[in-house]
């Protein structure tokens, strides 16, 4: 028997094979004996098909099936026969046909596994120690079949728009670029260290400089951070760069990679040009610089309705210079206990407090605080809510204008979810534009990059403070998610050293860690910009799950652990004195 020269996939069996004889290797999914005869569900990448076992087809093979367990690898040789019409399976691509055996070839056998490939519920943990396992199951190979067809749609699409695809290191400079970073001791230079790339910025930016003019890479980075759902300490993102363009010139392209990405995978046709909004209108109306646009949720700014309150809280928000917001909520009906719970919910999304006020019968407004609030306060409200009306509610927070609102985004996300308020299989895109150039570090009392420090400011910044510079910088979010930043770059020597200062940095650290930079910006350097996408979220957002490890084929624990390979490990002090290494004990506190 041939035991390789499989005829087709087992999810590929159509009516093309009627009556033929076909050859199939897969995997056991599951066994039923119903005495003479044995039926087997077969299963491979394209999918699962029924084989049956008769001996009157083959007693040897017959004889075999007995010994098949779920997870055995065999090889059969059989022919193509249609399903009687009561047994055929309509949910099943092959559910019309089945194949009769006439030769089985067991080429490996499984023990008991620790779980089974049909199960849904699996603890995480033991899917990531035995994820060979966990990637057998059929919504497994879906998101990372999904994953293949994006990418190769985006190198298409980047293929025939004229860029390069070009690979940069990933053993390079350590160099601050606002993340924390791994290192790498190197074993020839003594106390020396490498840093693993947290992204191709540099090198993209000196590709600009090679004049390559049109540059991509699906790149592999790596940042030391503490990890969450959408978070990994090694992750995939889309880079791109270009010369002698501006904002639009990339946003342009970026939006024609969707479009034909989206059109080919998924045949969804996407909408053109995506909504353009400011960092500051989406701040201000969402309490977020990546908003879900799924839902018209507003955030309201209500502190001109507290100018003469003598609620004690709120005169202190006011007198500090402080911000009091609010979600409006037409039509609602929460309870009394279920306000109270929504204060208690606000908390563990880090508020100290949420007040509440619901409008009851005859326009009586119901509150903690109700005792405290003037007369004519339902009018006032009337006049810059004019639905309100019976059962509207409205969730208040108060304090600094930034802390206060990112509250109320989290609650805004927090009370469509639970409303259940968010569209199903809605793609919403939204540009974000004009952010701040830098922001203000209450630890170190420094200016940092919102960016980072190789970020354009727009034109008039330099007579301006700070805190009021805006960048030429762009974000692309997708239902609430970051799918990617980038920026027109600073290409000029003068205003990268003076970016530099006001970022603390002199002129001899800045020679120190970025003197290829500044040497390549004296030595004809075009005007350039670029943008990264976040493959592993994309592909998180079009598999509809809510963590990028259910779409990257080896990811690690949100503790940074390695359940498979049990990694990281402690190594043998001999090998750390190849690296010019050794262990100091952990100081006691």
């Amino acid at each position: 028997m041939r035991y390789y020269n499989r005829t087709t996939g087992c999810g590929l069996i159509n009516q093309s094979f009627l009556n033929k004889s076909v050859t199939l290797a897969g995997w056991v999914q599951r066994r039923r004996d119903h005495g003479g005869l044995i039926f087997i569900d077969l299963r491979d990448r394209s999918g699962l098909v029924q084989l049956v076992f008769n001996p009157a087809f083959s007693k040897d093979a017959h004889t075999q099936a007995h010994s098949l367990r779920s997870e055995f690898v065999i090889s059969i040789t059989g022919t193509v026969v249609d399903r009687s019409a009561q047994t055929i399976n309509s949910e099943l691509p092959t559910g019309n046909w089945e194949i009769q055996i006439t030769e089985l070839t067991i080429l490996n056998k499984a023990k008991p596994l620790p779980f089974s490939i049909e199960e849904s519920d699996i603890d995480e943990e033991l899917r990531l120690k035995y994820r060979y396992l966990d990637l057998r199951r059929p919504i497994m190979q879906r998101h990372l079949g999904l994953r293949n067809d994006i990418l190769f749609a985006m190198r298409e699409f980047f293929h025939q728009e004229g860029f390069y695809d070009l690979e940069t290191p990933i053993l390079t400079k350590d160099t601050p670029e606002g993340a924390r970073g791994f290192l790498v001791p190197s074993r020839v230079k003594a106390g020396s260290f490498y840093a693993l790339a947290q992204s191709p910025q540099l090198y993209k930016q000196l590709l600009m400089a090679s004049g390559l003019e049109r540059y991509y890479q699906i790149a592999r980075c790596f940042r030391d951070e503490d990890l969450r759902a959408d978070r990994q300490p090694e992750f995939t993102q889309l880079d791109v760069e270009m010369s002698f363009i501006d904002e639009s010139n990339i946003q342009s392209v970026i939006e024609g990679m969707l479009k034909h990405t989206l059109k080919k995978v998924l045949g969804i046709e996407l909408n053109l040009p995506i909504k353009r909004m400011t960092y500051d209108e989406a701040f201000s109306n969402y309490g977020s610089d990546k908003p879900d646009l799924r839902f018209e949720l507003k955030v309201h700014d209500i502190t001109s309705l507290f100018a003469q309150t003598q609620l004690s809280f709120l005169k202190a928000v006011l007198e500090q210079q402080g911000k009091i917001g609010c979600l409006y909520l037409h039509d609602t009906q929460f309870t009394r206990s279920e306000l109270e719970g929504w204060v208690a919910k606000a908390q563990l999304l880090g508020a100290k407090g949420m007040l509440w006020i619901k409008v009851g019968e005859n326009n009586i407004l119901e509150s903690p605080v109700a005792k405290f609030l003037p007369p004519t306060f339902f009018d006032e409200l009337k006049v810059t809510f004019p639905s309100l009306q019976k059962g509207d509610t409205f969730f208040i927070i108060a304090g600094a204008y930034e802390s206060a609102w990112e509250l109320l985004g989290r609650l805004r996300n927090q009370v469509a979810k639970e409303l259940g308020i968010i569209p199903e299989g809605q793609l919403n895109f939204v540009w974000i534009t004009d952010f701040p150039m830098f922001e203000f570090n209450e630890e170190t009392k420094q200016w940092v990059a919102k960016h980072h420090p190789f970020t354009a400011p727009q034109a008039g910044w330099e007579n301006k403070t700070p805190g009021t510079i805006k960048a030429r910088a762009y974000d692309i979010v997708l239902n609430g998610v970051e799918l990617g930043g980038g920026s027109i770059r600073i290409h000029d020597p003068e205003r990268q050293a003076k970016v530099f200062e006001m970022l603390g940095m002199t002129t001899e650290q800045a020679q120190n860690k970025f003197g290829f930079l500044l040497e390549a910006q004296e030595l004809g350097f075009p005007p350039h910009g670029g943008l990264a996408i976040g493959i592993d979220r994309f592909i998180m957002l079009l598999a509809n799950t809510t963590s990028i490890r259910e779409v990257i084929a080896f990811p690690k624990t949100a503790r940074g652990h390695d359940p498979l390979m049990d990694a990281p490990t402690p190594v043998e002090e001999k090998r750390l004195r190849e690296y010019h290494l050794r262990y100091l004990p952990t100081k006691q506190s």
